[in-house]
């Protein structure tokens, strides 16, 4: 071993003891947790019972419920983000003026913790005393003040988690996108000028296509975000009403402190962390087709 490698391996080694401490090992613990029926009262190594805590996460209605609510919020949330966000960078990109305070303005959902968020959407959203029931019915969209049950009605619950991390997240969707704007070259744009294309061509032959890998990443980090929320779920439904909400990573939660199941949320946690990995794998995938080409 040379002495840049011997230097190398030393400031990589409080890393790697990091990731080996907070996360491979917990990973390691959780799969193995997820074979096991544990009882959290005794505390004992539990009774190994092989998949069936895979089965019963499979078989369950609630978990294949809460499945197709993340995929709903995911898809949803991620889709409006990208399409603000890239509204937002390209609207910034012109350099209009005063784009720095508007810029600014945009920018300070990203200062806000989630779960302060989640309070805040709680208010507005409130169908007593909410100013988005307020507004809507000053503009005449609503009969009533009381009109909108967001929080309480099982049709607009999701909903409601999903415009919370819309508001909350699109910043950052500006930002990434606005970063990958302002790194094509203003020559790609000259020639085709000179060439004679108009806006509309110059958007999906230049703009789209330079803007492509970045956008991928930006979709890969915020599908994984997305999928994992819990924070704003939490504070505005708690999954409710009638699991309506209900998100894997809340599921998982009341599974593990309300109900006790450590094996069937360990287990629920890995097909997660599946999920997670084929979809990062497909984005990834994307990605290096998108710079090959």
């Amino acid at each position: 071993m040379t002495k840049e490698s011997k230097i190398s391996f030393l400031f990589f080694a409080p890393a790697g003891m990091f990731m080996l401490i907070f996360l491979f090992f917990p990973v390691m613990l959780l799969i193995k947790d997820s074979f096991f029926q544990v009882d959290m009262i005794s505390q004992d190594s539990g009774t190994f019972v092989g998949i069936s805590n895979y089965i019963e996460s499979i078989k369950s209605e609630r978990f294949l419920g809460a499945t197709t609510n993340t995929l709903i919020y995911v898809v949803v949330a991620v889709s409006a983000e990208l399409l603000l966000g890239l509204f937002f960078a390209m609207l910034l990109n012109t350099g209009f003026k005063g784009h720095g305070l508007v810029r600014t303005i945009l920018l300070s959902p990203l200062m806000i913790a989630p779960l302060v968020s989640g309070l805040i959407w709680k208010f507005m959203l409130n169908s007593q005393f909410g100013i988005v029931n307020q507004l809507l019915y000053d503009f005449n969209i609503t009969s009533s003040r009381h009109a909108i049950q967001w929080l309480s009605d099982d049709r607009t619950a999701l909903l409601s988690t999903i415009i919370a991390d819309i508001w909350l997240t699109t910043p950052f969707m500006m930002l990434v996108l606005l970063a990958g704007l302002q790194g094509i070259p203003n020559t790609l744009y000259e020639s085709a000028k000179i060439d004679g294309a108009n806006k509309f061509k110059t958007f999906f032959y230049i703009t789209l296509p330079s803007l492509l890998p970045v956008m991928v990443v930006a979709i890969l980090i915020r599908t994984v975000d997305a999928a994992r929320t819990f924070d704003i779920v939490w504070v505005l439904t708690q999954g409710g009403p009638a699991n309506s909400s209900e998100v894997l990573s809340t599921y998982m939660y009341k599974t593990l402190t309300r109900y006790g199941e450590v094996g069937e949320s360990s287990a629920m946690a890995v097909l997660f962390i599946i999920l997670l990995l084929l979809l990062s794998s497909y984005f990834l995938v994307s990605m290096f087709k998108a710079n090959k080409k």
